[in-house]
């Protein structure tokens, strides 16, 4: 049997009236196609899910974007109208799982929001809106256009050299797409920052010492991961990350720094 990666999905309300579970067909594709893996929506709602249980059931996790932003509140600021929408019980799970996989080793891998709830849920904070900070560049998606104007490759990363995503990448800069309103202002303990746009903005860090996979960029490489040079070296170190996992190797051999 393939290894279980649980897709964190996300609150939807289908023609405005029926509520939902959701989680982009990308994410499935790129867990299926490039990681070998068996891709499950998992319903982020912890009146129906339980950490310890999501944990048993998946040998890793992707925790996707979203258009709901962290609700502020977790890193003890006030919500205002420029934070957006929220989505509360995405954050009941997605906050303590994270801590709980990164405490045992278990592999996860962070997209855009979920790179946002790494850094949350390891004591860090969030800026608003990027676009609004002197020298920034506004990183969110074109409100119009196709799918593939959306996710155009536009912006550069650097990565620290000789560093995780360096090592990773065989790269030093490299092409990404951008479509995040908010980013990291205060890092959390541990969380590490690898890859900076070229105005600064951090996108793409893992967490220092933890004993598995923990890497979390702020792009999309969900995004034809399978043709994307920069993608699939990300979701096959990913695949190789749960496939350990389901072997029972849990020492040395799962760190990435």
């Amino acid at each position: 049997m393939r290894p279980v990666v649980g897709i964190i999905g996300n609150a939807f309300l289908i023609n405005d009236e029926y509520p939902a579970h959701t989680g982009g067909r990308m994410n499935s594709q790129a867990v299926a196609e490039v990681c070998g893996a068996l891709p499950l929506i998992v319903p982020a709602d912890p009146a129906l899910v339980d950490v310890d249980d999501l944990m048993a059931a998946c040998d890793g996790f992707v925790f996707t974007g979203a258009r709901a932003n962290v609700h502020p509140v977790h890193y003890n600021e006030e919500p205002t109208e420029a934070h957006g929408v929220f989505d509360p019980a995405r954050d009941g799970v997605t906050i303590p799982l994270i801590r709980a996989c990164v405490a045992r080793g278990q592999p996860i891998l962070s997209i855009c929001r979920g790179f946002q709830e790494l850094n949350v849920a390891m004591g860090g904070s969030l800026y608003t809106e990027i676009r609004d900070l002197p020298g920034r560049v506004n990183h969110r998606m074109p409100p119009d256009g196709t799918i593939e104007e959306k996710f155009e490759i536009r912006q550069n990363v650097t990565f620290t050299r000789d560093g995780v995503f360096h090592r990773l990448m065989g790269a030093e800069v490299v092409r990404t797409n951008t479509l995040h309103g908010q980013g990291i202002k205060d890092t959390g303990a541990r969380i590490v920052i690898d890859g900076w746009a070229d105005d600064g903005t951090p996108e793409a860090i893992y967490v220092n010492g933890a004993p598995g996979f923990t890497l979390g960029v702020q792009w999309h490489p969900e995004y034809k991961a399978a043709e994307d040079p920069v993608s699939r070296p990300l979701f096959e170190a990913f695949g190789k990350a749960i496939a350990d996992w389901k072997n029972g190797k849990r020492s040395g051999d799962l760190k990435i720094a």
